[in-house]
């Protein structure tokens, strides 16, 4: 795991337990996409949609009921656009209509059955983004990670907690 953080820029490493195609389904269908990050109608080519539907409750195992904060959130619907797209290595997509910059996912075999995956958002307004991304994207990184080990997850917003305090460390906050 290798996390750098900075306020312009997030820079997330992960080795995971499954082969690029699979992790790739995980990047890529709606369904799949749901069960650790935001689901929603993927239109998969170079300026195509993808959608993003916030149900974070439903990410953990168990009922695990939603912070105040991010109350006014929950069902949110809304979609961004695919920039760049080279199947099964590479996705990248604007944030918030890239007024929050942009998202790159990308993917390399590690031998026939795990997936180095290299999330890297760029173009963040600030610490506060880099705070409030960072804690998000460890959180769903760890909960794809558990997914793709089958393991439980007890609670996203644990796991969200946790990420966003190291996100808040690293900006030495």
């Amino acid at each position: 795991m290798v996390d750098t953080i900075t306020a312009e820029t997030l820079r997330f490493e992960r080795e995971l337990a499954a082969p690029v195609e699979t992790v790739w389904q995980y990047l890529v269908d709606p369904e799949q996409r749901a069960r650790w990050f935001m689901g929603g109608p993927t239109d998969l080519r170079e300026g195509g949609a993808i959608g993003m539907t916030m149900r974070h409750g439903n990410l953990a195992d168990a009922p695990d009921p939603m912070p105040k904060r991010y109350a006014p959130y929950d069902g949110k619907a809304w979609h961004e656009t695919i920039t760049r797209l080279d199947p099964p290595n590479l996705i990248a997509f604007t944030w918030s209509g890239g007024e929050a910059g942009e998202v790159t996912i990308e993917l390399a075999p590690i031998g026939d059955a795990r997936t180095r995956l290299t999330l890297t958002h760029t173009g963040l307004r600030g610490p506060d983004d880099a705070r409030n991304f960072g804690g998000g994207w460890g959180a769903h990184l760890a909960v794809l990670e558990r997914r793709l080990e089958g393991k439980h997850i007890a609670s996203f917003w644990a796991l969200h907690a946790e990420a966003e305090a190291a996100a808040a460390k690293a900006l030495g906050a």
